[in-house]
């Protein structure tokens, strides 16, 4: 496995810089109005502090250089932290729609919140007040994230509109699938690209370019033909972490994602290439109560149907892909060389 670019540290620590600053900052504004007021900005910073690759604010930053912007430019930095805030937000809503007990490794906010009421013996119904808090801070986390780039440029904020309202469809489409039990390929793929695939690599190459040059419009399609596919592989080995990864790596229980019953390109060819007694074993597919032997015996599916190396095989192509077309785009070599190493490091990482 690639370990992650020296570039994507330095980005990490500075967007990391940015982001504390601001959440501490207005944890003491509302702290002193009301001292209660400090747990929800806490929230957030706890989670955005909990580690997580950083890709989005990477991306962004090598569209905004690769355009001719400085690295020493608060603006591309503001936009990292936006991208941050903003998956926090999607992460806070996540594990409330998905009922995860385990975010990076901690308990989630909505059962943190729980657990206080509960403590507390207060009124009304612990799971209730657990998961609205959870949904206040994730919308918390998203007013944040637009403040940050309230002043950039008109192209860049059309850009921003957009990839937030791809990233709502991409969520529904997926809570639709879910409770459709959908095994179909075509279906599968197009939640993967709308929920995570655009807004986690091609979005922040297109933000971070608009940021560095708003004249520059023209070259968004061949920025496109390097993020979708590299996004796509992206997805799929998220995929592929969800239903194998190590937790202690990945920060989430093994086989999550085939409690939940995720429709995902995975097991969609699986279900394609399954016999009758391999069908049995994936129609178990979305029981919360899954336990160890049923997980390991989805996962054996899916290695014996060849649903796993297909999808291997596909990450590799659509890696390649990613990396050859940056050839045609007019970007700073030096971006041009990163770009190269982060798709590498994205299609192949362990976590």
């Amino acid at each position: 496995m690639p370990s992650p670019p020296a570039s994507l540290t330095s980005i990490a620590q500075t967007v990391e810089a940015r982001l504390i600053a601001l959440l501490n900052e207005e944890e003491a504004r509302w702290a002193a109005l009301d001292g209660e007021l400090r747990s929800p900005l806490a929230a957030i910073r706890q989670l955005v502090g909990a580690g997580g690759k950083r890709l989005r604010p990477a991306f962004c930053y090598w569209g905004f250089v690769g355009l001719g912007g400085s690295p020493e430019d608060q603006a591309w930095i503001d936009a990292g932290a936006a991208f941050e805030l903003l998956h926090a937000f999607a992460l806070f809503h996540d594990d409330v729609m998905d009922g995860s007990s385990t975010r990076r490794g901690e308990r989630t906010t909505h059962l943190t919140y729980a657990d206080r009421h509960l403590e507390g013996n207060w009124t009304g119904e612990a799971r209730r007040f657990g998961e609205g808090v959870a949904i206040l801070v994730g919308d918390l986390a998203f007013v944040y994230a637009d403040q940050l780039l309230h002043d950039a440029p008109v192209v860049a904020r059309r850009l921003w509109t957009e990839l937030r309202i791809e990233l709502n469809i991409g969520q529904y489409l997926d809570i639709l699938g879910t409770a459709r039990s959908e095994r179909s390929r075509q279906v599968a793929s197009r939640i993967a690209r709308f929920k995570s695939a655009k807004y986690t690599i091609e979005r922040p190459l297109h933000l971070g370019a608009m940021l560095a040059d708003p004249s520059a419009e023209a070259i968004l399609p061949a920025l496109s033909a390097y993020g979708l596919p590299l996004g796509d592989a992206f997805q799929m080995r998220d995929d592929v972490l969800g239903a194998f990864g190590d937790e202690t790596v990945t920060g989430k229980p093994v086989g999550d994602d085939l409690r939940e019953g995720k429709p995902t390109p995975l097991l969609a060819i699986a279900h394609e290439r399954a016999t009758a007694a391999q069908l049995a074993v994936l129609n178990r597919v979305g029981r919360p109560n899954l336990d160890d032997r049923d997980i390991a015996c989805v996962q054996q599916v899916l290695v014996d149907t060849g649903a796993l190396a297909e999808l291997e095989s596909q990450i590799d192509t659509l890696t390649v892909q990613a990396i050859d077309a940056l050839e045609s785009v007019d970007l700073d070599g030096r971006a041009r060389r990163a770009l190269e190493e982060l798709a590498r490091f994205v299609a192949w990482r362990s976590a």
